[in-house]
């Protein structure tokens, strides 16, 4: 039974060849359909490009979408083993899983780190629960720890920019800032798409933000076996250097536990915000949307010809669509 948790589960040539897939349907190519499939999408937190671009691309297939907001218009879920349910939780994910896979051909959660533990986000407690007890396959939708279909759109824009094979183009994963502290499933995932395509990689970001040292250790692995590399800096200036310049936001792994020295700290880091002169005349700028404009990023770099940002979000569809189709379709 297949499943797409962290988007190498099949291994990073699969991973290309759905990129490849991707590309191919965006151009005009006849996609494989599933008439008479099921898709059941369970989103646990909000949605605009995921929930939108994996309805479209099931419509594209023929599957019918039957997509559920626990808390809003099913019942709210129990996630805890043994819980003894004399609260505001009605239903145990296990049996709502288990009775939602008996009416599916698949199954698809989104679910956001807690930010609260970093042991258990690590453990990806929803998802975890979804393939524990699901008898159909499942996919990510993001979870606390990835983002698969946010990467494949990632690594198409960046093939359909760069050429099908970016091997050793540099790279730069750079942290900004946000209010509030935001999950570290998208950078991680940049992480293992640019590594599974063989980029030369630095994680940039300000002492104290750092990234979960066993997804970094992972993505350092995948990119040394794929022909590239990566490397962690401080240093703002290694934007310059960069053809592809992914901005985003996150709470810093070791800041588990004070995340108000580290909101004290985040106030005072403005200047990690990209703006158009960080960026090289050659260079892409990419983010996962959405995106606090001036904060993050600012007008200009957004909306000037080095953003990558809404055509990826559009190729969100068709990256989906490559998946659903791997995953539900009859072969032609």
């Amino acid at each position: 039974m297949l499943y797409l948790l962290d988007g190498l589960d099949w291994g990073t040539a699969p991973f290309r060849a759905l990129v490849a897939r991707a590309l191919e349907l965006e151009a005009g190519a006849a996609p494989r359909r599933a008439p008479g499939k099921r898709l059941g999408a369970v989103f646990l937190n909000p949605s605009l490009r995921t929930r939108t671009s994996i309805e479209a691309a099931a419509g594209m297939l023929g599957i019918q979408p039957i997509v559920l907001q626990p808390g809003t218009d099913t019942w709210a879920l129990e996630l805890a083993e043994g819980a003894v349910m004399d609260g505001l939780t009605v239903e145990h994910v296990k049996d709502a899983v288990a009775v939602l896979s008996g009416f599916v051909d698949a199954l698809a959660v989104r679910a956001f780190a807690g930010l609260v533990d970093p042991e258990e986000d690590r453990a990806e407690p929803v998802l975890q629960a979804f393939v524990d007890y699901s008898t159909v396959p499942v996919i990510n939708l993001e979870s606390a720890r990835w983002h698969p279909l946010q990467g494949l759109a990632d690594a198409a824009t960046i093939t359909r920019r760069l050429g099908p094979d970016p091997k050793g183009e540099p790279l730069v994963l750079t942290w900004a800032p946000h209010p509030k502290a935001l999950p570290a499933a998208v950078p991680n995932q940049v992480l293992l798409t640019a590594a599974a395509l063989g980029m030369q990689i630095t994680l940039a970001h300000p002492e104290g933000f750092d990234l979960d040292p066993q997804v970094v250790a992972r993505a350092g692995a995948i990119a040394a076996d794929e022909g590239g590399g990566l490397t962690v800096s401080h240093d703002r200036a290694c934007l310059r250097e960069a053809r592809v310049v992914v901005a985003k936001s996150w709470g810093g792994w070791s800041g588990y536990g004070r995340r108000d020295d580290e909101a004290r700290r985040r106030a005072e880091l403005s200047s990690w915000r990209v703006e158009e002169r960080d960026l090289a005349p050659d260079a892409g700028l990419m983010h996962c949307l959405p995106v606090r404009r001036n904060v993050v990023a600012t007008d200009a770099a957004l909306d000037g010809p080095n953003s990558w940002v809404i055509e990826t979000a559009h190729r969100r569809m068709w990256t989906a669509a490559a998946v659903l189709e791997q995953m539900l379709a009859e072969e032609m």
